[in-house]
């Protein structure tokens, strides 16, 4: 089966010198660190891909978004030999064309439940960019169409509520992201209430890893992503400086315009909140002797990261994924825990400390101030690009306390019609 690997690529110049075809390294950025590669069961490159990955790199492309990309058409390459299909078998019949029969399967999949909707168009959308820029690249060209072209509307609104709508391609084989009216939050994930919260914390402090413990800590308590908490070093905890508005709480800058430099989604720059408690359990952390073998154990560049393995590596090397760094930890802990009788971790996911903070936190807010007060608070607070995604949290808190109050008053009025009924029998 087809397999996913990363390379160190040297670039080279090409030429040919008196009959002989001669190889010099190119002068400027001629080295490629970890760059994806697609290998297919007989151990021969996937070369259209790989080398599509690497003219992803030389445009300046994310690393992290072309390995996500890759992974999507990993899976493509696993279903073409899983079929004995070729990825350029494009006959008359549009049903018998490769990229048509993948996307019945990815819907099929996602019908049985075993794709999220959200991944089943991530993969269909790479899988069609990888085909265009063949398609543009002149690395495939086709007696018949692969797709039909269509032009989507998207309708946008800017800060100050005004719309506009943006015509952008796309194709009959696209599949789109619809997902069934829920109360989910961001990464369709929902928040966990303060007895939940609390019972996570107090079973990972005495059966998880203590760097596991103290990432959940700060996951309830700041609402950083895992990739975050992953990333923070030991500069960002020093240079923290109190907040002048809420007394106890201090202030630590993360994102790529901090100083150092610590990885947020979408590269967004800003502050965070962090309790006076939690930043002196770092501060304690840092200098323990636990994390000092470690350290003692890690390259030189890698030993002012915080959390560290066992090894002395980032949580993620390898991978590029942080929150693969401590999947297994987290998949031991949540068996323990369903063992011992903790029915919330059945479905637990680490970001979901990020929603619980957020919830929390908006709801805090609402208590004592205005909706718009709680957008600006928690968007501020949770790094978020657009007001939209902040405005899921207010609204959630809001429809929750609606529906418990609602909830209130039924149970009260059903109790006592049900007690008259009672009464009268």
């Amino acid at each position: 089966m087809a397999y996913l690997e990363k390379i160190s690529f040297t670039k080279y110049k090409i030429n040919v010198t008196d009959g002989c075809l001669v190889r010099t390294p190119a002068l400027r950025n001629q080295f490629v660190d970890d760059l994806p590669q697609i290998v297919w069961a007989d151990n021969t490159p996937w070369r259209e891909a790989n080398l599509w990955a690497l003219s992803q790199r030389e445009k300046g492309v994310d690393p992290k978004t072309i390995l996500s990309s890759l992974t999507h058409l990993h899976a493509y390459a696993k279903w073409l030999e899983a079929e004995d299909i070729r990825w350029w078998h494009f006959p008359a019949r549009e049903s018998e064309r490769c990229l048509t029969q993948y996307r019945g399967y990815l819907i099929c999949v996602r019908d049985k439940g075993e794709l999220a909707p959200s991944t089943t168009t991530q993969r269909m959308g790479a899988t069609i960019r990888f085909y265009r820029w063949l398609e543009a690249s002149k690395l495939l060209s086709t007696d018949w169409p692969m797709w039909a072209e269509k032009q989507v509307g998207i309708k946008l609104l800017d800060q100050f509520g005004f719309a506009r709508t943006i015509v952008v391609n796309s194709t009959n084989l696209s599949i789109p992201n619809r997902k069934a009216p829920t109360d989910k939050l961001e990464d369709g994930l929902t928040p966990l209430s303060r007895d939940s919260s609390h019972r996570i914390i107090n079973f990972a402090s005495q059966n998880a890893s203590y760097e596991l413990y103290l990432m959940l800590k700060l996951g309830f308590g700041t609402g950083m992503r895992v990739g975050t908490i992953c990333d923070l070093r030991m500069a960002t905890i020093h240079r923290a400086i109190p907040d002048p508005q809420f007394l106890g709480f201090y202030r630590i800058a993360v994102g790529p315009g901090a100083y150092p430099a610590v990885h947020t989604k979408f590269g967004v720059t800003g502050q965070i909140w962090i309790s006076e408690s939690n930043l002196n359990i770092l501060k304690e952390y840092i200098f323990s002797t636990r994390r000092l073998i470690r350290q003692s154990k890690a390259r030189s560049e890698d030993r002012d990261a915080i959390f560290l393995t066992r090894d002395g590596k980032l949580f993620g090397e390898g991978d590029g994924n942080a929150s693969r760094g401590i999947s297994v930890q987290l998949s031991r802990l949540k068996k323990r825990g369903i063992v011992n009788g903790i029915p919330d971790f059945h479905y637990f996911k680490f970001h979901q400390t990020r929603c619980t903070f957020a919830t929390e936190l908006a709801r805090s807010i609402l208590a004592h101030g205005t909706v718009s007060m709680a957008v600006q608070i928690v968007k501020q607070a949770l790094l978020h690009k657009s007001e939209k995604t902040t405005l899921t949290y207010i609204r959630f808190v809001e429809k929750s306390a609606a529906m418990s109050k609602m909830a209130d008053e039924f149970t009260r009025e059903f109790l006592g019609i049900a007690g008259a009924e009672n009464q009268n029998a």
